[in-house]
């Protein structure tokens, strides 16, 4: 289960820095720093929603204070 999180993180944080990168290249000229943000908001509530299924599934516990 963290092997999965780490390589989502890792997904996210790559299409952050390919949206940069192009930023920084097109200068506003092309949608690939639009794409490159829409992959990554996509990761981003699909690695939510997965966390949430994980956790529902109980593939994963909460370790926080108990609910009272």
């Amino acid at each position: 289960m963290r092997i999965l999180v780490v390589l989502a993180f890792l997904g996210i944080l790559g299409s952050l820095a390919s949206a940069l990168v192009y930023l920084m290249r097109d200068k506003g000229g092309t949608n690939r720093t639009v794409n490159a943000l829409t992959v990554r908001i996509g990761l981003s509530i699909a690695l939510f929603l997965f966390v949430l299924f994980a956790h529902h599934m109980g593939w994963i516990e909460t370790t926080g204070l108990p609910a009272r």
